[in-house]
């Protein structure tokens, strides 16, 4: 959304809980967190094999808290301030799950997770109860992050490029999100494109309708799913998920944060950027809401979203929540503060009765995923638009890695389809060198595969120093790779079974270090010869 948005002009009356305007505004934010909640119920069963009782058990209504908690605390938040204004027209904060985050955790932690399990002779109850709590230790410590982050977030601003923050997180959005869904979209045409239409033509071509685009388009993917016999309601599923309706309410996960807390620093190398990455978006939209026309307090606002993160990792889910983009737009549309107590409301009874497992067999994933390529599409163009012109370069080598992580996905799941990574073919050296004469260097993927973000990160802030001739910060930038690479934090990687996992130990990057340092040693005499240059 843009931040030049007209703010009009501030009421001298007293605010209300709802006006007429919440109403579209619960429609828009609610469809955005209903997708968010089909992502992972498809996610969780079609990528993870959880079983409809972890879901719709602990995982969902641990959501609904979670939603509940925020959504209420912002609608709180602004109706104090509007009052102490003595004004109406204060919005609250949009809220609700964060997309990058659950398909960051799902593909980059829990899939790992569960994939080494099996191969280390685990049953499929084990290995899914040890994914699931990896991803509530991801989680927790994004939740802690965003938490501590509201006493130092202009700090950390100042000290992280923005090209080098947005382009990691760019490359997973274009990679998981938007081509994933683009795959999809062209797999399912009738459907797929013609829902992609709607939401091209009222998101970006901004076309006035008497309901809300994404309502449209969902609407619309519905019909045309049923009539072209796309989804079709089988008896017995029907029944399975009507069965799972009933009060579900989240009790806490302490034992099982506890178990698995030996999970927490393989998984740092995503947990902390991802946190980060969280941390100074959320700084990004208050000022967004800020240039609306509404002040909020950073630091009680990053707390409030640090709190409804911590609260669904200690109920048992994955999956962190965060200030939405687009603030501007909902007060434009005439939201104020009931738009987000409701859709709390709403997501928290609807999680908690477990009566998601019924609306993921009437509304299909092909109908709202054109909304999840949008997603897909702000996140890679804010790379660019909310950088300088001058680093663009910087942004395009961060998309990189990211890129390179899904292509590493794709190609070891044709390879398991394929019959390898099985007790007869299991993983291993032999399988590089047929693709290496195919031109496809699975070796590098691979390597980029492990610490992807740290890598994406560290390369795009390299490059913008260059840019800026600040080559001393470049070469530090390039030890810290390698230092990060000799431990084998990033790049380092071995064979298991039927996946290819991080090696962390003494010297296990060795390679990746060196190159990282003779990288440094460029940067220094580029910085040399800068200085004895003539001005």
């Amino acid at each position: 959304m843009s931040n030049s948005l007209p703010t009009g002009t501030a009421s001298v009356s007293a605010p209300r809980w709802f006006v007429a305007g919440d109403l579209d505004g619960f429609l828009g934010l609610g469809l955005d967190n209903l997708i968010q909640i089909l992502l992972i119920l498809g996610l969780c069963r079609g990528v993870l094999g959880y079983p409809d009782t972890l879901l719709l058990g602990t995982i969902l209504p641990a959501t609904g808290i979670s939603l509940l908690v925020g959504n209420g605390a912002y609608a709180v938040q602004a109706y104090r301030l509007a009052r102490l204004e003595g004004r109406s027209d204060r919005t609250a904060l949009p809220y609700g799950i964060n997309t990058v985050s659950l398909f960051a955790y799902v593909f980059l932690v829990m899939l790992p997770v569960k994939l080494a399990a099996l191969a280390a002779g685990l049953d499929e109850a084990a290995a899914v109860q040890l994914s699931w709590q990896a991803g509530l230790v991801a989680c927790l410590g994004s939740g802690l992050i965003e938490a501590s982050g509201a006493f130092c977030a202009q700090l950390l601003r100042r000290w992280l490029p923005r090209a080098a923050l947005l382009s990691t997180l760019a490359g997973i959005a274009l990679g998981y999100i938007a081509l994933g869904f683009l795959l999809r979209t062209y797999a399912q045409p009738v459907v797929g494109l013609t829902v992609l239409a709607v939401i091209l033509a009222t998101y970006y071509g901004r076309l006035q309708l008497p309901i809300p685009g994404g309502l449209l388009a969902v609407l619309v993917g519905m019909a045309l799913a049923w009539g072209t016999g796309l989804i079709k309601l089988d008896p017995q599923t029907w029944s399975n998920q009507l069965a799972q309706v009933g009060l579900q309410l989240p009790h806490l996960e302490l034992g099982a944060l506890w178990q698995a807390r030996g999970q927490l620093v393989p998984w740092l190398g995503v947990i902390v950027p991802m946190g980060l990455f969280n941390l100074l978006g959320s700084l990004q939209n208050i000022e967004s809401a800020e240039a609306a026309g509404d002040r909020y307090p950073v630091r009680s606002s990053m707390l409030i979203n640090g709190i409804g993160t911590i609260a669904a990792a200690a109920l048992g889910s994955c999956f962190p929540t965060t200030i939405y983009i687009g603030h501007p737009g909902w007060k434009a549309m005439g939201a104020r503060i009931g738009y987000s107590w409701l859709n709390g409301v709403v997501m928290a009874i609807a999680c908690l009765l477990g009566l998601f497992g019924v609306v993921s067999q009437l509304v299909p994933i092909e109908a709202g995923m054109a909304i999840v390529l949008y997603i897909g599409l702000v996140i890679a163009a804010q790379a660019f638009q909310a950088t300088p012109s001058a680093h663009a370069p910087a942004v395009a080598l961060g998309l990189l890695p990211g890129l390179a992580d899904w292509g590493a996905l794709l190609l070891k799941a044709g390879l398991r389809a394929g019959g390898a990574g099985s007790g007869l073919q299991p993983f291993g050296p032999a399988l590089l060198e047929p693709l290496r004469q195919a031109d496809v260097w699975a070796a590098g993927a691979f390597a980029l595969e492990q610490g992807q973000i740290i890598t994406a990160m560290l390369l795009a802030a390299m490059l913008v120093y260059v840019i800026e001739q600040r080559f001393l910060a470049a070469s530090l930038a390039a030890a810290v790779a390698a230092g990060f690479s000799w431990f084998g934090v990033i790049h380092a990687w071995r064979f298991t079974q039927a996946d290819t996992v991080l090696q962390v130990g003494w010297g296990v990057g060795s390679l990746w270090a060196v190159g990282y340092l003779l990288m440094a040693a460029v940067f220094l005499l580029a910085a040399l010869a800068g200085r004895l240059r003539p001005h």
